[in-house]
């Protein structure tokens, strides 16, 4: 198999001179063309056909908003963001996930050359997973917070139990795998922990987004904060999440400790955590993602009790994660994302039986 091609879309004559060599220096990645704005770009893609496009968010003549949009409505085809780590930058780079992008890179906003050094690793494997990734030509329809039952109706009357809870964990592909698995939750639904591998500028503002579509409340998490249903915590971006108990309550600690498979938040810390302390009363979700992160953590839930569901192949932007969690067996279930919720609420159901006395 020949090498990954990419071509570097970036105003910045500098980043595309380092993302250049970054990119070359793999052996199985290769740079096929640079352009500086997106009217350069529509020729450099059309003489090259890349696997894999880098793209500036914010660039001169057209925004890389809208050049995204164009490409994935024509041309589809797996697109990296670059974007700078700020508020504004977060809010535009959701939206380029929503269009399409697979997955975004961030730089640095002083030292970029230290900083596009330290994140090398990381761009070429986000690289390989886009190159790998399933790309669908995206009809981007944001359907307000109240018209969530027109994806799953909500058939639930009583309140669920404080006791049963929902953990999350989602990586490449899963800002929008998130988004389509939260719309339908009742408000009336278990607690659901988050971790999604996202920098901590970005958190807030993808927390803030879910809120605005969600009938449930959906927030960035806080330590200490008791955990309630109706509620989904997703968490920081510069922390690992836990579940913990106070008493007879739930509650969320944030810990600061190394990142765990390149991670933190890890996905792992908030699975082994909730085998820890909730095992029987946990639902396990695994969604779209790159590399294994969550696939221990999973087994070790479903040891402690939990039932885990995994993302099926075919709907998933990456099968990286779930594929890893299924592989050591810690899947009860592989699901498509399509029906997801359905299968959790189905399962919430079934568990408030089983532990009624």
């Amino acid at each position: 198999m020949g090498k990954i091609k990419v071509v570097v879309v970036d105003d910045s004559a500098l980043i595309r001179s380092l993302l250049t060599e970054i990119i070359n220096r793999a052996p199985d990645l290769t740079v096929v063309g640079t352009a500086a704005d997106p009217y350069a770009a529509r020729e450099v893609i059309r003489n090259t056909n890349p696997d894999v496009i880098t793209l500036d968010i914010e660039m001169p003549k057209m925004d890389g908003l809208d050049f995204l949009e164009k490409l994935m409505r024509l041309r589809p085809m797996p697109v990296l963001m670059i974007s700078t780590l700020t508020e504004r930058s977060s809010d535009v780079t959701l939206k380029a996930l929503e269009l399409g992008a697979i997955d975004f890179i961030a730089k640095p906003k002083i030292d970029i050359v230290n900083g596009m050094e330290a994140f090398a690793d990381e761009i070429q494997e986000k690289i390989r997973a886009a190159a790998r990734a399933s790309v669908k030509s995206r009809v981007v329809d944001v359907s307000p917070k109240l018209t969530a039952d027109s994806i799953l109706p909500s058939v639930r009357t009583k309140m669920f139990s404080t006791e049963k809870l929902i953990l999350v964990g989602a990586s490449t592909g899963g800002t929008e795998a998130l988004r389509e698995f939260l719309m339908p939750m009742p408000p009336d639904t278990p607690a659901i922990l988050v971790t999604q591998h996202m920098p901590e500028m970005f958190t807030k503002s993808f927390a803030a987004r879910l809120n605005s579509l969600c009938k449930i409340e959906v927030k960035e998490a806080e330590h200490g904060e008791r955990v309630m249903p109706g509620h989904a915590y997703i968490a920081p971006g510069h922390s690992h999440m836990l579940l913990s108990r106070s008493g007879s309550n739930y509650v969320i600690e944030l810990n600061q400790g190394p990142p765990v498979n390149r991670h933190r938040p890890s996905v792992d810390v908030l699975f082994r955590s909730g085998a820890n302390v909730a095992g029987p009363n946990i639902i396990g979700v695994i969604l779209t993602g790159m590399g294994k992160d969550g696939a221990q953590g999973m087994l070790e839930m479903k040891q402690a009790g939990a039932y885990n569901l995994a993302q099926d192949e075919a709907s998933c932007v990456v099968f990286g994660m779930p594929k890893e969690a299924i592989a050591l067996g810690g899947a009860d279930e592989i699901v498509p994302l399509s029906k997801m919720s359905e299968r959790v609420l189905a399962q919430v159901s079934r568990l408030g039986k089983h532990n009624r006395v």
